[in-house]
């Protein structure tokens, strides 16, 4: 039997089935009927009589008419699938029409919007030549105006007559209007030569003496030139904001408001004046005593305390600060917050103290939850101390500090000896030299006595500072007030392993014995 698929005739797309395509589905139909014709023939052989007459019967009800109405039905078919292969035909043709249709839609957009964008370079090539000239006429122009500046001023110069008889002309450092205006009264009135010296004294801890030495020396160091849009802030303004506010630790706002100035502004002259006094003043007044000074400091203390070798007295002292972001744990004070029963963060401020309660070397900035021996460790105090730079001296300090080669501190255990109450109370007499120091630093700087808002980061360089200025004040006796100095809260902590050197252990037995009896000791144990 053939299949329709391989025999069937070609019909055009999208048009009306003829004739040949009833012709071939009728003739399909009728090969697929003729093995069913002979098997019923076959079967019909095979049948009794009496079944053969019926199915006789049957065959004969299907006459003429049952061909016609088998043939209608098979035209309906046929006209069946000839309308979907037609339907499919433009079902084709419409698809591609939208296809096309599609196409030319993209096209035109890709067209329109490659326009646009060469309409967009070419505006942006007019306004940067525009600009271009703009800039070329402004260079011009200012060019002129200085040779005409020029000009006036050998006129001026050569006819001093005239000069003197024309207005004066708006120099190009004129502030502008776009410039907050900011009353600077309080300012003026300060430095001004009337302003009384006590006054002065009292607001920035130091004579005016003193603070004209400080703004001579950092004047190169923080002076900044005038601009086209403002003046720059004179360098006794910038010194003064940063001692200001050093010395009373007022907030930013209200130093912006005293001084006239924005507070981003203050900030950033506060840090920049704390970097120039650490960079340029502290290494004139703030440094380790070399061979004559170490012998001059060791005979000060041998003839006020009678301990021989001693060129300085040690404390570490915290210094509060705002929760850090990281290492929070790291820097959590227990001791003060057990104390003040409120939650606190400090740093740690070591420092060796020389006789006249000048600082002569300093650690700043280690976390407050680290105890005193290891911040000694790891301070440049501790690698001077390895490199042979104690000029065969020793220092003194607290309980919290352990014993050894340069370090002398006092008797920490129980049941104490005559001989050793004696030495205790001449190590705590030396070791009051760099408390009262430290007292000092902190009443004089009293941004120091509470948090401040300056950065972690940050703080090291206004620490340096204050220790810095501290010692330019002791230096030039400059008065303190007021004279009750702020009390010092830290606590002393022994370390794990007190005694380190049993020569240094031998050598502060020898010394507590020649205290008591060379009439040294005190009689307050008694």
């Amino acid at each position: 039997m053939r299949s329709p698929s391989s025999a069937r005739p070609s019909t055009g797309v999208g048009g009306p089935a003829g004739d040949d395509d009833f012709a071939f589905y009728y003739s399909f139909f009728q090969d697929a009927a003729s093995p069913l014709a002979l098997d019923e023939a076959t079967l019909a052989a095979a049948m009794p009589n009496n079944r053969r007459k019926k199915r006789g019967g049957d065959d004969n009800a299907d006459g003429p008419d049952g061909d016609t109405g088998r043939k209608r039905s098979i035209a309906k078919i046929i006209t069946s699938l000839a309308a979907l292969e037609a339907e499919g035909h433009a079902d084709s043709a419409g698809a591609a029409d939208a296809s096309r249709r599609e196409l030319a839609l993209l096209e035109s957009n890709a067209d329109s919007k490659s326009q646009a964008m060469m309409d967009y370079y070419a505006k942006m090539e007019g306004s940067f030549d525009a600009d271009a000239d703009s800039e070329a006429a402004a260079r011009s122009s200012r060019s002129r105006l200085s040779a005409s500046a020029a000009a006036s001023a050998v006129a001026a110069v050569s006819n001093p007559t005239t000069a003197s008889a024309s207005p004066p002309r708006a120099g190009h450092h004129q502030r502008r209007l776009w410039v907050k205006d900011r009353s600077q009264a309080w300012w003026d009135r300060c430095n001004s030569p009337d302003f009384p010296e006590a006054d002065f004294r009292r607001a920035f801890r130091m004579g005016r003496e003193t603070f004209d030495m400080i703004c001579d020396a950092l004047g190169a160091a923080v002076a900044k030139e005038d601009t086209m849009l403002r003046a720059a802030i004179p360098v006794r303004q910038r010194v003064a904001v940063c001692i200001w506010r050093l010395a009373t630790g007022e907030p930013l706002r209200l130093v912006s408001k005293r001084f006239g100035l924005g507070i981003s502004t203050c900030h950033k002259l506060v840090l920049e004046v704390c970097g120039a006094i650490k960079s340029v003043l502290m290494p004139r007044f703030l440094q380790w005593p070399d061979e004559a000074a170490a012998a001059s400091f060791k005979d000060v203390f041998e003839r006020s305390f009678g301990v021989p070798g001693v060129i300085g007295a040690m404390y570490t002292t915290h210094i509060p600060i705002i929760a850090p972001k990281i290492s929070v744990a790291a820097y959590f004070n227990r001791r003060h917050t057990e104390r003040n029963q409120k939650t606190s963060y400090s740093i740690t401020l070591q420092g060796v103290v020389g006789p006249d309660r000048a600082f002569t070397d300093v650690c700043i900035g280690w976390p407050g939850s680290m105890p005193d021996d290891q911040v000694l460790e790891k301070s440049m105090l501790h690698q001077r101390a390895a490199a042979g730079m104690m000029h065969d001296a020793c220092l003194v300090g607290g309980p919290s500090y352990p014993l050894n080669d340069w370090v002398l501190v006092p008797y920490t255990h129980q049941n104490l000896t005559w001989t050793q109450h004696a030495f205790n109370e001449k190590v705590a007499d030396i070791r009051n030299v760099a408390v009262d120091a430290f007292a000092r630093l902190k009443t004089r700087w009293a941004c120091l006595q509470k948090r401040t808002e300056v950065k972690l980061q940050d703080l090291p360089v206004v620490l340096g500072a204050c220790c810095v200025l501290h010692n330019i004040c002791e230096m030039r006796r400059e008065e303190l007030e007021p004279e009750t100095p702020f009390p010092l809260v830290d606590d002393d902590t022994t370390p794990e392993n007190p005694v380190r050197s049993e020569t240094a252990k031998q050598a502060r037995d020898s010394i507590a014995h020649n205290l008591l009896h060379r009439g040294f000791a005190g009689t307050t144990f008694f």
